[in-house]
């Protein structure tokens, strides 16, 4: 059967995802994994660094300016899932208003940046990169305050990593999964409802009442 953005959203509201062997491969395949990463939108962790670096300013911050650049850039690596056909389904998804993309910027240079699908409440988060100190986690941040003043729900990590966890994500049964995904789908949601992203300031002191 062939994959379309269609089923690609119905496989999300569904809790299973795809991913590509190698870059090179042609085949995709769907993953519903035993045990689901997700981050609870009240407690991502920002550290006492982190927080110092974000007033830093170091990079520009946007929503959607460069999706395509965004997922090149989580691409760009010795191994990575994302083949040709879902680099087009994505992008598909993009132009449908379905897929977001939140980036940073050092001058011309796209330095990190965070993409995923948004479907009712729920966030699908698919990947991210970092080329400089501190991009993914700055990009984590203003993710997760968006999707805060969105009205959001769930954020699906897909997997539990180290990095993620050092930042508040956990890990939850296939279950528990699926009865939070039901609640975040029947909640309305809106990834560009907060319109320009807040400045550091803004974005840091909503953060510490949450957390």
């Amino acid at each position: 059967m062939e994959i379309t953005p269609t089923l690609l959203l119905r496989a999300y509201a569904s809790g299973i995802f795809p991913m590509a062997e190698t870059r090179e491969s042609e085949e995709i395949y769907w993953l519903d994994p035993k045990a689901r990463g997700i981050f609870p939108l009240d407690g991502f962790r920002i550290s006492r660094s982190l927080r110092r670096r974000i007033r830093q300013a170091p990079f520009e911050v946007a929503v959607n300016r460069d999706f395509a650049g965004v997922v090149a850039g989580c691409a760009d690596r010795p191994e990575t899932w994302i083949n040709d056909r879902i680099f087009a389904l994505y992008s598909e998804l993009h132009r449908a208003g379905f897929a977001h993309s939140l980036e940073l910027r050092e001058g011309e240079d796209l330095v990190g940046g965070v993409y995923g699908v948004a479907l009712g409440g729920a966030f699908f988060g698919e990947s991210m990169f970092s080329r400089r100190r501190d991009a993914s986690k700055i990009a984590l941040a203003y993710l997760v305050d968006r999707l805060r003043l969105g009205g959001f729900r769930l954020f699906d990590t897909q997997f539990l990593t180290d990095h993620l966890a050092s930042l508040g994500a956990i890990e939850i049964p296939r279950a528990e999964y699926q009865r939070r995904l039901r609640a975040a789908l029947a909640t309305r949601a809106d990834f560009l409802a907060p319109g320009p992203l807040p400045d550091a300031h803004s974005m840091l002191q909503r953060s510490s009442q949450t957390s």
